[in-house]
């Protein structure tokens, strides 16, 4: 007897197909640019077949570096992403009315196989946009490329570059875990009468739970401008001086400086909660963060963070002994500041 499907994951997949649909109106994925220069930031939206926002700027900056302008006739992406994302709708809808378990498990297979392959194909086009450059470009650094990030945060040259889902990529995010959670139902559903799931679909079942689970505890990138400290409610201006606290359930909380991150982790809020990591920018790279126990701070009255706080933080020690000529102070231990 073919196995059915129950209400709730035929309704999952339904939601799903509808989700699809809401992809193809609305931004797909993004990357930020931050400068001193353009203190609002740069943005370029990509759409399942377009490309928006600041795509004319962003142009005439590659131009200078070498890096290819940017078309949307040039991906054949933009012209069959329509189209596989409608078959995927189509298919979900099509599963539900045929109500056939092992139909569900074959399409979060090919669900799971083509984001894979989004995300590579993705990957292969940032390589080729950041190192296939102009050999008579107006700037050339030698042995730079312009890569930016798949995903999160990285430093090109004066750009800070936060590449992050958009609309349609939390939308795809949230029909595989729509998808994820009716595969799981129906397997504890059918698991008394000894049904189990083929190898593949249960390697990628927790393989999804585990990436789902090692996203909770990383640091976020410090905004500067966007980003308001969570214990002055003042907008963080300078990186430098920046501080994170992570809950131990994963909540993030951003400050201007370590003054203000101590005063908030002493308050009855966050004791509520409890306090799992805490994360400082290094002063003389503020886009890198470090846990504060691997960390190597300087104290001294020539120091002046944002709050009038007098500590900073580095990395490692050779970048606080060339600070020590510059502010002169004292270096102190992570223990001594928590006094």
């Amino acid at each position: 007897m073919k196995a059915k499907l129950s209400p709730l994951s035929r309704l999952f997949l339904l939601l799903s197909a509808a989700g699809l649909v809401v992809v193809l109106f609305v931004p797909l994925w993004r990357i930020d640019l931050a400068a001193p220069q353009y203190p609002e930031g740069l943005k370029l939206l990509i759409h399942t077949n377009d490309l928006k926002g600041n795509v004319d700027i962003i142009n005439g900056l590659n131009h200078y570096i070498g890096m290819k302008t940017l078309h949307k006739n040039d991906f054949i992406e933009f012209t069959v992403l329509p189209y596989i994302i409608i078959g995927f709708s189509i298919l979900f809808v099509l599963v539900a009315l045929f109500n056939r378990r092992s139909l569900l498990n074959l399409a979060f297979t090919l669900f799971v196989i083509f984001g894979i392959v989004a995300m590579v194909d993705f990957w292969r086009w940032e390589y080729d946009y950041g190192h296939n450059l102009d050999p008579n470009a107006a700037i050339i650094v030698p042995g730079m490329a312009y890569q930016p990030p798949l995903i999160g945060f990285k430093q090109l040259l004066n750009f800070g570059a936060y590449s992050i889902p958009d609309i349609g990529g939390m939308l795809f995010i949230a029909v595989g875990l729509l998808l994820l959670i009716a595969v799981f139902l129906e397997w504890k559903k059918h698991k008394k009468q000894k049904l189990k799931l083929k190898p593949g679909v249960a390697a990628m079942f927790l393989g999804m739970m585990f990436f789902l689970g090692s996203c909770s505890s990383k640091p976020e990138p410090i905004k500067p401008g966007n980003d308001a400290c969570s214990y002055c409610k003042m907008t963080i201006s300078d990186v430098r001086f920046g501080a994170e606290a992570i809950t131990q359930k994963g909540k993030v909380y951003k400050f201007d400086d370590i003054h203000c991150m101590l005063a908030f982790i002493k308050s009855d809020e966050i004791k509520r909660v409890g306090v799992g990591k805490i994360y400082l920018t290094d002063f003389t790279q503020p886009h890198n963060l470090t846990e504060a126990g691997s960390s190597f701070f300087l104290q001294g009255a020539e120091i002046k963070g944002p709050m009038n706080g007098e500590i900073i933080s580095f990395s490692n020690k050779d970048s606080l002994r060339k600070s020590v000529l510059q502010f002169g102070g004292t270096e102190i231990s992570w223990s001594h500041i928590l006094q």
